[in-house]
């Protein structure tokens, strides 16, 4: 039998690599895997709902709720804050719901140092260039910002190797096969075998009729 504590998984890449679509589409149609929704100080965009893609507060809140303790990680990325309840994530996975984070590198960093038992996932775009061609795609995005984003991506990246899987986002359905993979495969771990299940089924003494 399985252990009743769901799975941690951390999902990072530079903005425009898809690791949020990604996230949301595997956890879409995997059973019993849910897309952790962040906190955010940042302005909702076109299409997002509160609570399904992030939950939008104020900067103010975000700063109590800091001061409070309540985040398990929290960062400023492009002058937005984020962050992630600890409150929702334990909430989750004590129901034995598995958990999928898709953070950047500094909330990954955080998480790291209290969450001894993630799973740590980078999502690679091809190649510079093409992240380049996607963030343009983003009409939410001035040329400053553009540069700002492909700046600090040159040194998420340089994190890569403290992941402990890679996925290049060349192709999305292809990208998607390879993250589900994981997924699957860690559930199979033996470290997700309740040590008690297997002492009570086959080490307890017992005797045939």
């Amino acid at each position: 039998m399985r252990k009743n504590r769901g799975h941690l998984f951390i999902v990072s890449a530079p903005s425009g690599a898809g690791k949020t679509t990604l996230c949301h589409k595997l956890s879409s149609i995997l059973p019993n895997l849910r897309h952790s929704v962040s906190y955010t100080t940042r302005a909702r965009r076109t299409g997002e709902v509160n609570n399904r893609d992030y939950t939008f507060v104020t900067e103010g809140v975000f700063r109590r709720m800091i001061k409070r303790g309540e985040f398990v990680e929290w960062a400023k990325v492009h002058g937005n804050l984020y962050g992630t309840s600890r409150k929702r994530l334990e909430e989750m996975r004590n129901k034995g719901i598995n958990v999928i984070l898709d953070i950047d590198t500094q909330g990954a960093r955080q998480i790291r140092k209290k969450c001894s038992d993630g799973v740590y996932i980078f999502i690679l775009p091809p190649s510079m260039k093409v992240l380049r061609e996607r963030l343009q795609k983003r009409m939410c995005n001035s040329k400053d910002d553009m540069e700002r984003r492909l700046t600090r991506a040159v040194d998420e990246i340089k994190d890569y190797k403290k992941y402990d899987y890679v996925i290049i986002n060349n192709i999305f359905e292809d990208a998607l096969e390879e993250l589900k993979a994981i997924i699957l495969l860690e559930r199979l771990r033996t470290k997700s075998i309740e040590p008690l299940w297997i002492k009570k089924n086959f080490f307890t003494p017992w005797r045939t009729c």
